[in-house]
């Protein structure tokens, strides 16, 4: 997929990756179309960048739809909106838990049901799927995150073997930890020592690098983190023991109470 002259729906838009990826899709030309539930910031965004603005709240299963309704011309999804979702499990009531499990994975599973069909016909579409590193290592304290994005990996890679051959493709884009966007800069929790973080930049380079190839996955991080998540994959024991010998929880205890209010 070319990303110029195409119509890209990108949810998530005025956060900050939202918006690094919504300046640069409008730089190479999308036909862009940005969502977010924020009219303010989102009308504002769009205005800048000669796009169009859709508020939607993606925790409203009937906002979901009325999005994908709005945009039945769409070539490309990004679905980079997400939900924090960290902390205990034990400390979220029902209420909380199915607005992170509806924004976090419900949400890009039935836009991209909504919007696949008419991108099949056509003979041609993408996907791109923003999921994290958590979708392939669990760590304390994300038992929910880690629920929804792992649920987006599966979801992704099995959907993209699916529409082999339709013209359409499917890109999981996964990135660790990110600076001056990401939770540290959010929540100004202190990374461990010695975490190296990725920029925007190269979480939006990750994301038009996966669409412009058709790649299945995009894992935007250091080369340590890379291995080391690959590694959690395959062995979740050894991992939760490195976990709990790297000094992290001081930095996972500030990044849960500063995240309380955003469930």
């Amino acid at each position: 997929m070319r990303i110029a002259g195409s119509t890209v729906l990108l949810t998530g838009a005025v956060g900050g990756i939202g918006q690094a990826l919504a300046r640069e899709l409008a730089a190479q030309g999308a036909k862009l179309v940005l969502s977010g539930r924020r009219p303010d910031a989102l009308e504002a965004l769009a205005g800048e960048l000669g796009a169009r603005a859709v508020t939607a709240d993606l925790a409203d299963p009937d906002q979901v739809e009325q999005l994908a309704e709005a945009c039945p011309d769409t070539d490309i999804l990004i679905a980079n909106a997400a939900l924090p979702s960290s902390g205990a499990l034990l400390d979220y009531t029902p209420e909380q838990i199915d607005r992170a499990l509806t924004v976090n994975l419900r949400a890009p599973v039935m836009l991209t049901r909504a919007l696949v069909p008419r991108m099949t016909e056509r003979g041609r579409g993408h996907i791109a799927l923003v999921g994290s590193i958590s979708g392939k290592a669990a760590t304390k304290y994300s038992s929910l995150y880690s629920a929804a994005k792992f649920g987006l990996r599966g979801f992704g890679l099995s959907l993209r073997q699916d529409l082999h051959g339709t013209g359409v493709g499917v890109s999981v884009v996964q990135p660790g930890a990110v600076s001056d966007a990401g939770m540290f800069a959010v929540t100004g929790a202190t990374p461990p020592a010695g975490v190296r973080m990725v920029s925007p930049g190269q979480v939006v380079s990750g994301v038009i690098r996966a669409v412009e190839r058709d790649l299945c996955e995009v894992n935007v991080a250091p080369v340590e983190l890379k291995v080391l998540s690959a590694i959690a994959g395959q062995f979740p024991g050894f991992a939760e023991k490195v976990q709990r010998g790297s000094g992290a929880e001081r930095t996972i205890n500030q990044v849960v109470a500063a995240q309380r209010e955003r469930r």
